[in-house]
Protein backbone atom coordinates (compact mmCIF):
# COMPACT_ATOMS: atom_id res chain seq x y z
CA UNK A 1 0.00 0.00 0.00
CA UNK A 2 1.28 3.50 -0.83
CA UNK A 3 2.55 5.34 2.22
CA UNK A 4 0.88 8.69 2.92
CA UNK A 5 3.40 11.50 2.94
CA UNK A 6 2.78 14.99 4.34
CA UNK A 7 4.69 17.85 2.76
CA UNK A 8 4.30 21.58 3.13
CA UNK A 9 3.33 23.42 -0.03
CA UNK A 10 3.42 27.17 -0.47
CA UNK A 11 0.34 29.24 -1.29
CA UNK A 12 1.88 29.98 -4.69
CA UNK A 13 2.18 26.29 -5.62
CA UNK A 14 -0.98 24.93 -4.01
CA UNK A 15 -3.45 26.01 -6.75
CA UNK A 16 -1.74 23.71 -9.25
CA UNK A 17 -2.60 20.55 -7.31
CA UNK A 18 -6.17 21.28 -6.27
CA UNK A 19 -8.72 18.72 -7.54
CA UNK A 20 -10.67 21.43 -9.36
CA UNK A 21 -7.64 22.75 -11.25
CA UNK A 22 -8.09 22.08 -14.99
CA UNK A 23 -5.92 19.32 -16.39
CA UNK A 24 -4.19 21.60 -18.89
CA UNK A 25 -3.05 23.88 -16.04
CA UNK A 26 -1.73 20.92 -14.02
CA UNK A 27 0.05 19.66 -17.14
CA UNK A 28 1.63 23.07 -17.66
CA UNK A 29 2.88 22.95 -14.07
CA UNK A 30 4.14 19.39 -14.51
CA UNK A 31 6.22 20.61 -17.44
CA UNK A 32 7.77 23.28 -15.22
CA UNK A 33 6.12 26.07 -17.17
CA UNK A 34 5.03 28.08 -14.13
CA UNK A 35 6.88 30.77 -12.21
CA UNK A 36 7.94 29.39 -8.83
CA UNK A 37 11.05 29.32 -6.68
CA UNK A 38 13.33 26.28 -6.80
CA UNK A 39 12.03 24.61 -3.63
CA UNK A 40 8.36 25.24 -4.44
CA UNK A 41 8.86 23.89 -7.95
CA UNK A 42 10.45 20.65 -6.76
CA UNK A 43 7.75 20.04 -4.15
CA UNK A 44 5.06 20.78 -6.74
CA UNK A 45 6.60 18.34 -9.23
CA UNK A 46 6.80 15.71 -6.48
CA UNK A 47 3.08 16.13 -5.81
CA UNK A 48 2.25 15.95 -9.51
CA UNK A 49 4.04 12.60 -9.85
CA UNK A 50 1.07 11.32 -7.83
CA UNK A 51 -1.51 12.78 -10.23
CA UNK A 52 -4.19 10.40 -11.51
CA UNK A 53 -3.57 11.60 -15.07
CA UNK A 54 -0.74 9.51 -16.57
CA UNK A 55 0.39 12.31 -18.90
CA UNK A 56 0.70 14.74 -16.00
CA UNK A 57 2.46 12.14 -13.85
CA UNK A 58 5.08 11.36 -16.51
CA UNK A 59 5.56 15.03 -17.41
CA UNK A 60 6.28 15.82 -13.75
CA UNK A 61 8.75 12.94 -13.51
CA UNK A 62 10.52 14.11 -16.65
CA UNK A 63 10.74 17.64 -15.23
CA UNK A 64 12.28 16.26 -12.04
CA UNK A 65 14.84 14.37 -14.12
CA UNK A 66 15.66 17.49 -16.14
CA UNK A 67 16.11 19.92 -13.24
CA UNK A 68 19.19 22.14 -13.74
CA UNK A 69 22.07 21.46 -11.40
CA UNK A 70 21.85 24.99 -9.97
CA UNK A 71 18.27 24.30 -8.86
CA UNK A 72 19.29 20.99 -7.29
CA UNK A 73 22.08 22.67 -5.32
CA UNK A 74 19.68 25.32 -4.06
CA UNK A 75 17.12 22.76 -2.89
CA UNK A 76 19.52 20.33 -1.18
CA UNK A 77 21.16 23.21 0.73
CA UNK A 78 17.87 24.29 2.33
CA UNK A 79 17.63 22.92 5.87
CA UNK A 80 13.84 22.54 5.59
CA UNK A 81 13.94 20.28 2.50
CA UNK A 82 11.95 17.15 3.30
CA UNK A 83 13.74 13.78 3.40
CA UNK A 84 11.45 12.37 0.71
CA UNK A 85 12.39 15.20 -1.64
CA UNK A 86 16.07 14.53 -0.92
CA UNK A 87 15.51 10.83 -1.67
CA UNK A 88 13.88 11.57 -5.02
CA UNK A 89 16.70 13.93 -6.01
CA UNK A 90 19.27 11.32 -4.90
CA UNK A 91 17.75 8.61 -7.08
CA UNK A 92 17.26 10.81 -10.12
CA UNK A 93 20.54 12.73 -9.91
CA UNK A 94 23.05 10.54 -8.05
CA UNK A 95 25.53 10.95 -10.92
CA UNK A 96 25.86 14.68 -10.08
CA UNK A 97 28.53 14.17 -7.46
CA UNK A 98 28.46 17.58 -5.77
CA UNK A 99 24.68 17.42 -5.35
CA UNK A 100 24.78 13.83 -4.09
CA UNK A 101 27.46 14.57 -1.50
CA UNK A 102 25.48 17.53 -0.16
CA UNK A 103 22.49 15.22 0.29
CA UNK A 104 24.56 12.88 2.49
CA UNK A 105 25.22 15.69 5.01
CA UNK A 106 21.68 17.07 5.01
CA UNK A 107 20.03 16.68 8.43
CA UNK A 108 16.90 15.21 6.81
CA UNK A 109 18.75 12.62 4.71
CA UNK A 110 17.58 9.13 5.71
CA UNK A 111 19.86 6.15 6.21
CA UNK A 112 18.21 4.47 3.22
CA UNK A 113 18.94 7.44 0.96
CA UNK A 114 22.53 7.67 2.16
CA UNK A 115 23.08 3.93 1.70
CA UNK A 116 21.69 4.18 -1.83
CA UNK A 117 24.17 6.96 -2.68
CA UNK A 118 27.11 5.14 -1.10
CA UNK A 119 26.15 2.07 -3.13
CA UNK A 120 26.42 4.25 -6.23
CA UNK A 121 29.96 5.30 -5.34
CA UNK A 122 29.14 8.63 -3.69
CA UNK A 123 31.28 9.55 -0.70
CA UNK A 124 29.29 9.87 2.52
CA UNK A 125 30.62 13.11 3.99
CA UNK A 126 29.20 12.19 7.40
CA UNK A 127 31.44 9.13 7.44
CA UNK A 128 28.71 6.51 7.69
CA UNK A 129 29.30 3.13 6.09
CA UNK A 130 26.68 2.34 3.47
CA UNK A 131 25.48 -0.92 1.96
CA UNK A 132 26.12 -1.93 -1.63
CA UNK A 133 22.42 -2.08 -2.33
CA UNK A 134 19.77 -0.02 -0.62
CA UNK A 135 17.01 -2.20 0.76
CA UNK A 136 14.46 0.60 1.03
CA UNK A 137 14.04 2.36 -2.33
CA UNK A 138 11.83 5.14 -0.99
CA UNK A 139 10.95 6.53 -4.39
CA UNK A 140 8.42 3.84 -5.13
CA UNK A 141 5.72 5.87 -3.41
CA UNK A 142 6.23 8.61 -5.98
CA UNK A 143 5.98 6.51 -9.09
CA UNK A 144 7.26 3.13 -10.26
CA UNK A 145 9.32 4.81 -12.98
CA UNK A 146 10.84 7.27 -10.54
CA UNK A 147 12.42 4.48 -8.50
CA UNK A 148 14.90 3.71 -11.21
CA UNK A 149 14.61 6.96 -13.14
CA UNK A 150 17.83 7.84 -15.00
CA UNK A 151 19.44 4.70 -13.67
CA UNK A 152 16.60 2.67 -15.17
CA UNK A 153 17.52 -0.75 -16.49
CA UNK A 154 15.84 -1.57 -19.77
CA UNK A 155 14.07 -4.92 -19.57
CA UNK A 156 15.06 -6.70 -22.76
CA UNK A 157 12.38 -9.35 -22.16
CA UNK A 158 9.64 -6.72 -22.27
CA UNK A 159 7.33 -7.17 -25.28
CA UNK A 160 7.58 -3.51 -26.26
CA UNK A 161 11.37 -3.68 -26.17
CA UNK A 162 11.33 -6.86 -28.25
CA UNK A 163 9.07 -5.27 -30.86
CA UNK A 164 11.36 -2.23 -31.12
CA UNK A 165 14.38 -4.51 -31.44
CA UNK A 166 12.68 -6.52 -34.19
CA UNK A 167 11.70 -3.33 -35.97
CA UNK A 168 15.29 -2.06 -35.76
CA UNK A 169 16.40 -5.13 -37.72
CA UNK A 170 14.18 -4.04 -40.60
CA UNK A 171 15.25 -0.38 -40.70
CA UNK A 172 17.72 1.01 -43.21
CA UNK A 173 20.79 2.95 -42.07
CA UNK A 174 19.22 6.40 -42.63
CA UNK A 175 16.10 5.36 -40.70
CA UNK A 176 18.22 4.01 -37.84
CA UNK A 177 20.21 7.24 -37.70
CA UNK A 178 16.98 9.24 -37.52
CA UNK A 179 15.73 7.01 -34.70
CA UNK A 180 19.08 7.32 -32.89
CA UNK A 181 18.70 11.10 -32.97
CA UNK A 182 15.04 11.23 -31.91
CA UNK A 183 14.12 7.92 -30.22
CA UNK A 184 13.34 7.24 -26.58
CA UNK A 185 15.53 5.47 -24.04
CA UNK A 186 14.68 1.98 -25.32
CA UNK A 187 15.58 2.96 -28.89
CA UNK A 188 18.83 4.49 -27.65
CA UNK A 189 19.72 1.34 -25.70
CA UNK A 190 19.15 -0.75 -28.84
CA UNK A 191 20.89 1.49 -31.38
CA UNK A 192 23.97 2.28 -29.25
CA UNK A 193 24.93 -1.36 -29.87
CA UNK A 194 24.42 -1.16 -33.64
CA UNK A 195 27.39 -2.38 -35.68
CA UNK A 196 27.17 0.66 -37.96
CA UNK A 197 29.21 3.41 -36.30
CA UNK A 198 27.12 6.16 -37.90
CA UNK A 199 24.03 4.71 -36.21
CA UNK A 200 25.55 4.15 -32.78
CA UNK A 201 27.40 7.47 -32.94
CA UNK A 202 24.16 9.35 -33.55
CA UNK A 203 22.75 8.12 -30.22
CA UNK A 204 24.99 10.43 -28.17
CA UNK A 205 23.75 13.37 -30.27
CA UNK A 206 20.14 12.66 -29.24
CA UNK A 207 19.03 15.76 -27.24
CA UNK A 208 17.02 13.53 -24.87
CA UNK A 209 19.97 11.43 -23.75
CA UNK A 210 20.64 11.63 -20.01
CA UNK A 211 23.84 11.88 -18.01
CA UNK A 212 23.11 8.46 -16.52
CA UNK A 213 23.09 6.99 -20.04
CA UNK A 214 26.34 8.78 -20.86
CA UNK A 215 27.85 7.37 -17.66
CA UNK A 216 26.74 3.85 -18.65
CA UNK A 217 28.22 4.30 -22.14
CA UNK A 218 31.46 5.64 -20.67
CA UNK A 219 31.72 2.51 -18.52
CA UNK A 220 30.91 0.13 -21.39
CA UNK A 221 33.25 -1.67 -23.76
CA UNK A 222 31.75 0.08 -26.77
CA UNK A 223 33.94 -0.16 -29.86
CA UNK A 224 32.99 3.15 -31.50
CA UNK A 225 35.87 5.58 -30.92
CA UNK A 226 33.81 8.49 -32.25
CA UNK A 227 31.30 8.09 -29.41
CA UNK A 228 34.09 8.42 -26.85
CA UNK A 229 35.42 11.52 -28.62
CA UNK A 230 31.96 13.15 -28.58
CA UNK A 231 31.56 12.43 -24.87
CA UNK A 232 35.04 13.73 -24.06
CA UNK A 233 34.38 16.95 -25.99
CA UNK A 234 31.11 17.72 -24.20
CA UNK A 235 31.91 20.16 -21.38
CA UNK A 236 28.61 19.61 -19.59
CA UNK A 237 29.01 15.83 -19.40
CA UNK A 238 32.65 16.02 -18.35
CA UNK A 239 31.76 18.27 -15.40
CA UNK A 240 30.36 15.08 -13.91
CA UNK A 241 33.05 13.46 -11.76
CA UNK A 242 31.74 9.92 -12.25
CA UNK A 243 31.76 10.32 -16.04
CA UNK A 244 35.34 11.60 -15.97
CA UNK A 245 36.38 8.67 -13.78
CA UNK A 246 34.69 6.21 -16.15
CA UNK A 247 36.43 7.81 -19.15
CA UNK A 248 39.82 7.49 -17.45
CA UNK A 249 39.14 3.80 -16.84
CA UNK A 250 37.89 3.12 -20.38
CA UNK A 251 40.65 1.96 -22.73
CA UNK A 252 38.75 3.47 -25.69
CA UNK A 253 39.14 7.00 -24.33
CA UNK A 254 41.89 8.93 -26.18
CA UNK A 255 44.98 8.63 -23.98
CA UNK A 256 45.71 12.36 -23.85
CA UNK A 257 42.17 13.06 -22.62
CA UNK A 258 42.26 10.22 -20.08
CA UNK A 259 45.53 11.56 -18.64
CA UNK A 260 44.06 15.07 -18.41
CA UNK A 261 40.94 13.85 -16.60
CA UNK A 262 43.06 11.72 -14.29
CA UNK A 263 44.44 14.91 -12.76
CA UNK A 264 40.98 15.63 -11.30
CA UNK A 265 40.54 12.27 -9.53
CA UNK A 266 40.71 11.70 -5.78
CA UNK A 267 43.61 9.84 -4.18
CA UNK A 268 41.29 6.92 -3.46
CA UNK A 269 40.40 6.57 -7.16
CA UNK A 270 44.01 7.08 -8.22
CA UNK A 271 45.00 4.27 -5.88
CA UNK A 272 42.39 2.05 -7.53
CA UNK A 273 43.76 2.88 -10.98
CA UNK A 274 47.32 2.20 -9.86
CA UNK A 275 46.34 -1.34 -8.85
CA UNK A 276 43.88 -2.04 -11.66
CA UNK A 277 44.57 -4.58 -14.37
CA UNK A 278 41.62 -3.33 -16.42
CA UNK A 279 43.13 0.01 -17.47
CA UNK A 280 45.98 0.71 -19.87
CA UNK A 281 49.49 0.33 -18.49
CA UNK A 282 50.11 4.03 -19.20
CA UNK A 283 47.18 5.05 -16.97
CA UNK A 284 48.20 2.69 -14.17
CA UNK A 285 51.82 3.87 -14.30
CA UNK A 286 50.81 7.55 -14.30
CA UNK A 287 48.47 6.96 -11.36
CA UNK A 288 51.33 5.42 -9.36
CA UNK A 289 53.57 8.35 -10.31
CA UNK A 290 51.01 10.93 -9.20
CA UNK A 291 50.48 9.15 -5.88
CA UNK A 292 54.23 8.94 -5.32
CA UNK A 293 54.65 12.67 -5.98
CA UNK A 294 51.82 13.48 -3.59
CA UNK A 295 53.33 11.32 -0.85
CA UNK A 296 56.68 13.10 -1.26
CA UNK A 297 55.05 16.52 -0.94
CA UNK A 298 53.20 15.50 2.20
Amino acid sequence: MTQKITLRMSAAAAPYVRPDTPGEIRLQAARGQVSLGASDMVVLLYFLTHDNDAEIKHAALKSLRDLPEAVLHEVVQLSETNGKILDVIARLHFSKLAVAEKITIHPNCSEATCDFLVGKGVQDLRGRVGMEECSSPGVGDVDEDAETADDEVINEEDEEFKSKYQLSQQLGVSEKIKMSLTGDKEWRSILIKDSNKLVSGAVVKNPRITEAEILAISKSKIQNDEIMRVICANKEWTKNYMIKKALVENTKTPLAVALRFMGTLTEKDLSGLAKSKNVSSVIATQARRVLLNKSKKS
